[in-house]
This record gives C-alpha cells, structure tokens and sequence, in this order.
C-alpha cells in the first residue's frame, strides 16, 4: 500500500480507487445520516435550512433502481407557473451530484415532497443558455453562496426547473 493509501484511510476515505472529487466513504455515511434527519424535519412541515427552503426529491438510482429520497433547497422560479420550482445541483465536488444524474436518467418518474405536504409528480427541466442565466441571477440574489461555491468551482452548477407533471 503507498503512503498516500494509507494517510487517504487513516483520515476517514477508507475507498481507495474511488473518483477524484467524489465523497469519502465516512462522507457519504454522514450524508446518508444527515439526509434522513432533513427528511424528517421535511415531513413535519420544517422545510428550512441555512435559510433556504428545503424539498424532497425523489429519484430512481440510475444503477441500483432504488428509490432515492434528496433534500435539497429550491427557488421560486419566477416564470409564469406559480408551482414550478428551481433547483441547483451544487455541492462541493467536481462532479454533478447523484442526485442530479438520477434525476436526469429517471425524469418520468420524479416527484417532490414540500414541508407537511404529500408527493407530486414533477418533470425535471435542466435549464441551458439563455433559460439559464435568469434562473441562476434568482438564485444567485436569494443565496449569494451558492454565487461564492459556484466561483470555485471548476464545473456550472446545473439549474434544473420542476414544473408539476399533469396525468
């Protein structure tokens, strides 16, 4: 084992061979731990955190096929659909996050959960362009750090826009 495998296992990565910019193995533990937890808070009608409002999305692993349940925080979209909702696949690393590829791979089958509220259907935009840049300057104005994580990041966030999907 090189020196750098060892010192990788000994401050919590235990994977060795794993993607650069992907979470260690004691990382995703806690995210798993922590996802739960917002979950809960989520279906007891406290969808906040750091100041943003906070949603569940449900997704399909792309590999696995089980269900996915993600919290993250939405923007009013600002668009003319009232209900639609904007998301950004954010997060520290260099690749897009899992939730977002599950998304993409399975968008006929996302549904999203508001505080205290039941599942709905949604179909997933990913915002490109010009659809794009007025999304991102919402978000960007609602939670300037996002802006800040975005500037050091060597990838564009994705925005994606959940709109209701009718039956």
């Amino acid at each position: 084992m090189h020196d750098s495998e060892t010192q990788n296992q000994q401050a919590g990565g235990g994977e060795t061979g794993r993607k650069p910019g992907t979470p260690g193995s004691f990382s995703r533990w806690m995210q798993h731990r922590m996802n739960a937890r917002m979950n809960r808070k989520i279906r007891n009608g406290k969808g906040s955190f750091m100041g943003m409002d906070v949603l569940i999305l449900h997704t399909t692993g792309r590999r696995s096929g089980e269900l996915r349940e993600t919290p993250v925080a939405w923007f009013a979209d600002g668009s003319d659909d009232a209900d639609a909702r904007l998301v950004v696949a954010s997060g520290g690393g260099s690749q897009h996050p899992d939730w977002f590829a599950n998304l993409m791979a399975g968008a006929d089958r996302a549904s999203i959960e508001l505080p205290g509220e039941g599942t709905v259907a949604v179909t997933p935009h990913r915002l490109e362009g010009a659809d794009r840049e007025p999304a991102w300057r919402l978000v960007a104005a609602a939670q300037p750090r996002i802006a800040k994580y975005q500037s050091k990041s060597e990838r564009q966030y994705p925005v994606v826009r959940l709109t209701p999907r009718t039956p």
